[in-house]
Formats: structure tokens, sequence, C-alpha cells
């Protein structure tokens, strides 16, 4: 029972996300065709959008893009990104005092700094699966990667070879890494490996 309440949970709350996404994205698209129309009032300071409000506007419109993005996508970049855009409009944008600047710019240094130095290269990545019997060199040729082969070495074939290397025991979610791509066993028929998974970092 609690699996099924959990499946439901889970596709519930993705769904919610596309229709919240969903709305955000309406609402943007309105908000650019009325900021497109009212582009004559510029010049009038005492006018809706003048430049204050033209700056102001076009950020908050970045950010939900950023934020319709963060609900689709669920990586840590496109949080940073929200993160980035929103202080960055703050600091901008209002000019209360040179301490809320300052504490913004060193906001924007500390994100920057945990973007180098705390994610890791898998955080951002892409998956493919392919069949075990694949070719490596077409399985390069197809994903424009370079992962390195012997001869006319199968998918498979490379994977045992670099779990043996590594000493890991082969078994469906064994990886073995070459550089910024993993292997990972994703499926075993009778005893065979039938289907890898090629997870590429996105940099």
């Amino acid at each position: 029972m609690k699996k099924y309440v959990y499946a439901f949970l889970k596709n519930l709350t993705t769904a919610l996300e596309f229709v919240i996404a969903l709305i955000l994205a309406a609402g943007i698209i309105l908000m650019t065709f009325q900021l497109i129309l009212s582009f004559g009032n510029l010049a009038d300071l005492s006018k809706y959008p003048n430049y204050d409000d033209l700056l102001t506007t076009c950020f908050n419109l970045i950010i939900g893009v950023e934020m319709i993005r963060m609900l689709y996508l669920h990586t840590p970049m496109t949080v940073f990104e929200v993160l980035l855009f929103a202080i960055a409009r703050q600091v901008i944008i209002d000019h209360s005092s040179p301490v809320n600047s300052l504490l913004g710019v060193i906001s924007i240094a500390i994100l920057f700094a945990t973007r180098k130095f705390l994610f890791v290269a898998f955080d951002e990545s892409e998956k493919i699966i392919f069949r075990a019997a694949q070719k490596v060199h077409l399985v390069n040729r197809l994903t424009h990667l370079n992962i390195p082969y012997t001869d006319n070495e199968t998918l498979g074939e490379l994977l045992l070879r670099k779990l043996e290397e590594d000493e890991t025991e082969v078994g469906v979610g064994a990886c073995a890494y070459i550089a910024d791509v993993g292997l990972r066993i994703a499926k075993i028929t009778n005893g065979k490996i039938t289907r890898i998974e090629v997870i590429r970092s996105i940099h």
C-alpha cells in the first residue's frame, strides 16, 4: 500500500509542478506582450514603462523563465541561476544603501565559489541507454564523446574490462568511470549484460 501511495504522490507532485510551470509561462508571455505594446511610453518618465520599470520587469521575467526551468529540470544549476538573477536584480535595481549592494556582490561571489568548488561533474548529466553489443566507436559517433576503446570493442566488453581493472563486482548498477563519462550496467538478462547506461557530464 505504501508503495502505491508513494507512486501516486510522486506523480501528483510532478503534474502540479508542470501545471505551475505552464501558468507561470502563460503569465510571462502575457507580460512580455504588455511590455512590447507599451514601448511608446519609455520616453515619458511619468508613465509605465519608463526605464526603471523596463529594467525591473525584464529582470522579473528572466527570473520567471529560470523558475520554469527549475520546475521541470530539477538540477542544481537551475537553482543556481534563479538565485543569481534574483540577487543581481536586487543589486542593480535596489539602490537602498552601499551596504546592501556590497552584501549582494558578496552573495554572488559565494554562489560562484559554491558552483566551482561544491558542484561535482555528474550533478549535471545526460543519460542514454545502449545495447551492450553496440560498438564503442558507434556510441562515440552518436553521442559526440571520445570514449577510449581497443580494436572493435563493444560497450559491454569495454565495461567488463573496466570493472575487472577496478575489481568491481558485476551487477545491475555497477559503474565504471572514464574521464567525464560514466558507464553503468542498466540490465542483465540470463547472467549477461544487455543494456548499458552512458552518463555524460554536462558542463
